[in-house]
């Protein structure tokens, strides 16, 4: 086809141009192609880890509804290590701690609660966990250890059931003064309507009530 000299000359242009800059365009589109392509792989990927971690939680409350601890186990190892940055892991972690303190295996049900605060992806999850491993040290009678892990920092909606397992620990101590603190602060940081309430009273109310201010 003949071009006529005007559209040769921009043909001419558009081929100066390609050749200094053809090679940027071509390794431009196609990074955007890839960047494009990753990230809807990565969308699959997360959704396709989710549907089976899932599925394997749904097992799991199977397994602990039947009261069958090690399929439990297994279940919560395999999300663990399939499945870690999932919140079914987490919740499936949980779930298996309190299958084996319920069958009396207190080192698995610790190493449960340890996997979520060492992996978890979530803070809330991290904090039932702490609170719940303290609970496992008091009675071990590990008092020190126990209130070490109630010593760092936790979600504000978490505050009242801290202050209530530090009390736990600190009569279990025979530190009543400090109980008393610690009660009081799980009052306080309690909601009204709360009927958790009427236990953290009884316990302060047992180690005779409120410290009273000083005259």
């Amino acid at each position: 086809m003949a071009y006529d000299l005007e559209e040769q000359e921009q043909l001419a242009t558009l081929k100066a141009w390609w050749s200094k800059y053809g090679d940027l365009v071509t390794w431009t589109v196609i990074i955007a192609l890839a960047a494009y392509a990753g990230w809807n792989g990565w969308n699959y990927y997360q959704r396709n880890q989710s549907t089976q971690a899932s599925q394997l939680h749904e097992e799991l409350l199977k397994a602990v509804t039947a009261k069958d601890n090690l399929k439990v186990q297994r279940a919560a190892g395999d999300m663990e290590a399939k499945f870690a940055g999932t919140a079914y892991a987490q919740m499936g972690a949980l779930s298996a701690a309190k299958s084996a303190f319920d069958a009396n295996d207190l080192p698995t049900a610790k190493s449960q609660l340890q996997w979520v605060v060492t992996n978890g992806i979530n803070d809330e999850y991290k904090a039932l966990a702490k609170i719940r491993m303290a609970g496992i040290l008091l009675d071990e009678k590990a008092y020190d250890e126990g209130l070490t892990i109630l010593s760092g920092d936790f979600p504000s909606q978490f505050a009242s059931l801290v202050a209530d397992r530090k009390g736990d620990i600190l009569v279990a101590q025979s530190k009543i003064v400090e109980a008393r603190a610690a009660y009081q602060l799980a009052l306080d940081k309690t909601d009204e309507k709360n009927p958790g309430r009427q236990l953290i009273q009884l316990k302060l109310d047992a180690i005779g009530g409120a410290a009273k201010a000083a005259a």
